[in-house]
């Protein structure tokens, strides 16, 4: 049975393991916020593969509307396999984020940022990796053993732990006190959304979709597009809704899958305006939101609870996890070990 597998209970985990970091890392990220203020860091350069360069994403948003810091995705092959560094700017944290803490070419990028003296951390769900062992400052995801292939807990978890160290950094007792409602969030959000494996089957015999996000949620559309392929052996592609119309909104004609990511926030209105040129155009749309107006364009809606715009991506990606989950078992394939997929990929 479904419920028995590995990846369901790890999906169902995440309320606990959310509010297991929050107890036990807020001093950690706390100290973390501190040496960032000390030394003046005027930006940050995050190291990562996978579902984590999916919460980097995330991260690019967040420290930058809320504490005015730009953020970039580093390039670890030109640390690893051509062996060209490049040099950091001053003042800068490098942040590697991997669950495992074992990729060799994102330890490289933070070893390298210890040689040129510049501020690193780590967030892994394995705080004696060898990514924490380059890290001045380690966060522990307190995830417990995820022994499912797709990531889930810890993805999720990557995401609060940027929203923490966001809100510390700002010192905004307001935004702590909203992170600590994410673990009752997000089990309202599984509840919300007990419905899944019927909107699953109605899917069962697609091949390839579209996953669109933007904003906050860009992130989530690469994530919940990651977990289609990875379970499914869909055709996912994530896109920007602002990047969709320059060109591949050519794609969408009478039938097409088209997931869209829209909680209600700033972006509303401009999503609003989107799903309806899905809609003239005939999509099959699926939609992830708490907003009244865009879930009443989808074919089928996958909600979610109210809860500030800046917070749903940790929301936002539950639905996804358990339609990828549940539409892998309706196509009768193995949720627990996707064909050729390992649950630690080292790459260099």
């Amino acid at each position: 049975m479904l419920e028995q597998t590995t990846l369901y209970q790890e999906i169902h985990q995440q309320p606990d393991s959310l509010a297991r970091l929050i107890e036990q890392e807020t001093a950690a990220i706390q100290q973390l916020a501190a040496a960032i203020r000390s030394r003046g860091i005027t930006n940050v350069v995050i190291a990562a593969r996978g579902s984590s360069d999916n919460a980097g994403r995330y991260a690019q948003y967040l420290l930058g509307a809320a504490n005015g810091l730009p953020v970039s995705l580093t390039t670890p092959s030109l640390f690893s396999i051509y062996q060209q560094p490049p040099r950091f700017a001053p003042n800068t944290l490098v942040l590697g984020i991997s669950q495992s803490g074992k990729s060799p070419d994102i330890v490289s990028v933070l070893a390298e940022a210890q040689r040129q003296g510049q501020l690193t951390a780590a967030l892994t769900n394995i705080p004696n990796s060898d990514l924490a062992q380059s890290s001045d400052h380690v966060i522990d995801l307190c995830a417990g053993d995820e022994r499912s292939i797709a990531a889930t807990k810890t993805y999720t978890g990557e995401l609060l732990a940027v929203a923490l160290l966001s809100s510390l950094l700002a010192d905004d007792k307001e935004r702590l006190a909203s992170l600590h409602e994410i673990p009752a969030r997000v089990q309202e959000t599984l509840s919300l959304n007990s419905g899944a494996a019927l909107i699953a089957e109605r899917y069962r015999y697609m091949a390839d979709c579209v996953v669109i996000g933007r904003g906050y949620n860009y992130a989530s559309a690469f994530e919940i597009a990651l977990k289609l392929k990875e379970l499914t052996y869909t055709i996912a592609e994530p896109y920007s809704s602002a990047d969709f119309l320059h060109g591949p909104l050519a794609l969408i004609q009478h039938g097409f899958p088209a997931i869209v990511v829209a909680p209600a926030g700033a972006l509303s209105q401009e999503m609003e305006r989107f799903v309806r040129q899905l809609q003239q155009r005939e999509a099959e749309i699926l939609c992830i939101s708490n907003d009244p107006a865009i879930l009443a364009y989808g074919h089928r809606q996958l909600p979610l609870p109210s809860l500030p715009e800046w917070l749903s991506p940790i929301a936002a990606v539950v639905p996804g996890q358990l339609f990828a989950m549940h539409l892998a078992y309706a196509k009768n394939y193995d949720p627990d070990h996707p064909r050729g997929l390992r649950k630690v990929t080292e790459t260099r």
